[in-house]
């Protein structure tokens, strides 16, 4: 039986009260990954393979000590998983770099739909799938001085992947 978790009672480290109430009664702890944490409907376990279903607002982004109760009146309490990334960079800025392959890289990520963001000098992936087709797909391009990292960020280090006011629709 699933428990429904549809009513958001607030976040712990902001409602002292919810925080205090959380060691006293019973509650279902649930580990949700980054891509979870804008979804309206999530289907999740807690750790002793209870089945949750939190419903709410897409406009509501979960964040680490979110807390829900379920029909029941059972509370929920939201942990986000650390993020781990994809990183490459670029070990020299050489001429040797082709503007024309890092465009065609560009678009093969895009044509796979790994989302991806850019900051200053790097570019991190979001791990779509298995991580050696991503680095084998990434080394076909022989991109001189590229580097293939990995980083796990913290969730509130979170980089968001999901822009809820960009859409992608094919015809």
């Amino acid at each position: 039986m699933t428990e429904v978790a549809n009513q958001y009672l607030g976040n712990i480290q902001e409602n002292s009260e919810l925080s205090q109430r959380l060691t006293k009664e019973n509650c279902l702890e649930v580990h949700l990954g980054q891509s979870d944490r804008v979804k309206g409907r999530i289907h999740a376990h807690t750790d002793s393979g209870i089945a949750v279903g939190i419903i709410k607002s897409r406009e509501l982004s979960l964040q680490e000590g979110d807390v829900f109760q379920t029909e029941s009146g059972k509370l929920v309490s939201i942990h986000l998983v650390p993020q781990k990334l994809m990183v490459l960079s670029f070990s020299s800025s050489s001429a040797d770099t082709l503007p024309a392959k890092l465009i065609h890289l560009g678009h093969v990520l895009g044509n796979h739909h790994w989302p991806i963001i850019v900051r200053k000098d790097k570019i991190y992936l979001q791990l779509a799938v298995d991580e050696a087709v991503m680095e084998a797909t990434i080394a076909d391009f022989k991109i001189p001085g590229l580097k293939i990292d990995y980083e796990s960020r913290s969730p509130s280090q979170h980089l968001n992947f999901s822009d809820p006011t960009h859409s992608h629709h094919h015809h």
